[in-house]
């Protein structure tokens, strides 16, 4: 049990980004078909802000982390 050694994970963020830009699309596509180009577009709106304020956080929490002493 040993020897057996630990090898490297493969990278899947790129898959993870192509799956959600699919996902994101039918979903897009099936809010137009039920409630119509509006509803879709101001899903798509929210979303991007979502995204937008994610990078915001992210950049809040490790300027916070630095000022602790720790780099995230």
């Amino acid at each position: 049990m040993d020897d057996h050694t630990i090898g490297t994970t493969p990278n899947y963020t790129s898959a993870c980004i192509v799956m959600f830009g699919v996902n994101i699309t039918w979903i897009l596509v099936a809010i137009w078909a039920i409630w119509g180009l509006i509803a879709a577009v101001l899903l798509a709106l929210g979303v991007n802000h979502l995204i937008a304020r994610c990078k915001v956080w992210a950049a809040e929490r490790q300027a916070a982390s630095i000022r602790r002493g720790k780099q995230v």
